[in-house]
């Protein structure tokens, strides 16, 4: 019973945290229109830092790395070598380079010797190291460098192309009809996976609330009730008008469900033994996709990546034909259109920003089996018209 009471107390303070931060979102919108007479695009924090480019080529940079001494990155490999061939010296700077750092095939630094190149006086080098930059060196080396780089190329072109907004989306709604789960990554110097971050680290840190926001306003897109709706066919006043109820009502709606999850983030632990941040979300997005959203939500946050164009690069995946009949069955229950429910809950409290930041608790999904956990909570008030049954009610006249 205590166990309950606490689960109850979380979500109470989970629901009063995000009807407070809409509010207050809310409120500083409308005092932005009226001092500046536009409002204030949220999407500016989520614009993805260009890739660096090369200063020689003028194309991305595929292979970093630096010249020495002067310490100057804005170079892809294979430009800055060539440069080099022809004049000794820096693109930017022109100061004299002697040798160029950059990662290997086996992420290993290294160092490419300027054939010729003055050393500077105090280095403590062997002479004997520029054996390896010697022209046949140097000419193999360049080889091996290109033809790596045109097979990446190729291989981005044909597999790894940056996918329109709404081919990403798509690919993450198939991601939740087959119930694929990303594939493990350890974290650790070589991969760059970090552990996943804290509910103290999100409430203190926010930098990681930023990072949050972006992956799950795309995310949630994934599900009709909270993507933007198709235009109908119809009268044009009439459809115009509709429309932009049902945009407005689903911006709403998942305007509702980020701060919820950025609230639930800075209470209990992503996937913790006790399961509270699914059950929570259970409540809007059912339990398997609830489950899978926190899973890829975990792994974005633990990724190096810093763009959900390179994230969706990066992350892996098991084959749809390998997840087994199981997967297949699941496929019919996870539609991502079944969510009716979870729309009505997100009504429920958004409403009640409006009227009292008293939370109101949401009805279970009739698809999940009741549990004891959700008896309890059919049980007590919660700002709702307590439910009598007949029982309830001849006891109510015996006793009177």
């Amino acid at each position: 019973m205590e166990a309950t009471d606490e689960a109850l107390d979380i979500q109470a303070q989970v629901l009063q945290t995000t009807l407070q931060e809409i509010t207050a979102t809310r409120r500083a919108s409308a005092a932005n229109v009226e001092k500046d007479g536009e409002g204030v695009d949220d999407d500016d924090d989520e614009v993805a830092e260009a890739d660096d480019c090369c200063v020689i080529c003028l194309d991305s940079i595929s292979e970093p790395c630096t010249a020495m001494p002067c310490a100057h990155s804005h170079f892809d490999f294979v430009c800055l070598v060539s440069w080099l061939q022809e004049h000794p010296n820096c693109p930017l700077c022109k100061a004299a380079i002697y040798k160029v750092r950059y990662v290997d095939s086996t992420s290993n630094e290294s160092f490419y010797r300027v054939p010729n190149a003055p050393r500077p006086r105090n280095t403590n080098e062997n002479n004997g190291n520029g054996d390896q930059s010697g022209n046949p060196a140097l000419s193999n080396l360049l080889r091996q460098r290109r033809n790596d780089q045109r097979r990446r190329r190729d291989r981005d072109a044909n597999t790894h192309s940056t996918p329109t907004p709404g081919e990403a989306i798509e690919r993450r709604r198939h991601i939740y009809r087959h119930q694929l789960y990303s594939l493990h990554v350890g974290s650790n110097r070589i991969s760059g996976y970090k552990p996943t971050p804290t509910p103290d680290q999100f409430a203190t840190t926010p930098h990681l609330t930023t990072r949050a926001r972006l992956w799950i306003r795309r995310e949630l897109q994934v599900f009709a009730f909270l993507s933007d709706p198709e235009p109908t066919a119809g009268p044009s006043g009439s459809t115009s008008n509709a429309s932009e109820r049902e945009l407005t009502r689903r911006r709403n709606n998942a305007e509702f469900l980020l701060e919820y999850i950025i609230a639930i983030l800075k209470t209990v632990d992503i996937q913790g033994s006790a399961g509270q941040a699914e059950d929570m979300l259970a409540d809007f997005l059912g339990r398997d996709h609830a489950r899978l959203f926190l899973h890829e939500l975990r792994s974005w946050l633990r990724s190096p990546a810093h763009s959900l164009v390179a994230w969706d690069k990066e992350v892996k995946y098991p084959h749809a034909s390998s997840t087994g009949e199981a997967s297949r069955k699941r496929k019919a229950q996870n539609s991502l259109d079944v969510d009716d429910e979870g729309e009505d809950n997100i009504r429920r409290h958004a409403s009640g920003s409006e009227r009292s930041q008293t939370p109101r608790w949401p009805e279970r999904n009739t698809h999940h089996r009741q549990t004891g956990h959700e008896r309890i909570w059919r049980r007590r008030d919660f700002g709702r018209s307590p439910r009598r049954d007949g029982n309830s009610e001849s006891n109510r006249q015996g006793s009177g």
